[in-house]
């Protein structure tokens, strides 16, 4: 079945950078439009980043454009997202989501945290 597991998150200083990575399995992920989602603390769901099924364009929020990266590492099936020059922001539960076939999947979140 399709599962995607997210890592990566952690506390960083603003100014600071992480990678977050998205193992899929059950379904070939270079197949399939992916996309980062994030929740921030008491507020709704906000779509940040996405790339197309053969990786070639990539979208990204105004909010996140220049400082974040989607790519994806097809040999092993995983999206990441280079997240840099963070701000206090950028806070928030980042989520992996691919629109499969059969329906939306999303991953269980990473907790990205920015603060001194």
């Amino acid at each position: 079945q399709v599962q995607l597991v997210e890592s990566g998150g952690g506390l960083v200083q603003p100014g600071g950078s992480l990678r977050l990575s998205c193992a899929a399995s059950g379904f070939t992920a270079s197949k399939f439009w992916m996309s980062w989602v994030r929740q921030a603390p008491g507020k709704g769901l906000e779509w940040v980043s996405e790339r197309n099924r053969d990786g070639f364009r990539l979208y990204y929020a105004e909010s996140v454009k220049g400082r974040f990266t989607i790519s994806s590492d097809d040999a092993m099936n995983t999206l990441h997202m280079q997240l840099g020059s963070l701000i206090s922001e950028d806070t928030a539960v980042y989520y992996c989501v691919v629109a499969a076939p059969d329906g939306i999947y999303w991953g269980q979140g990473t907790q990205v945290t920015v603060s001194s």
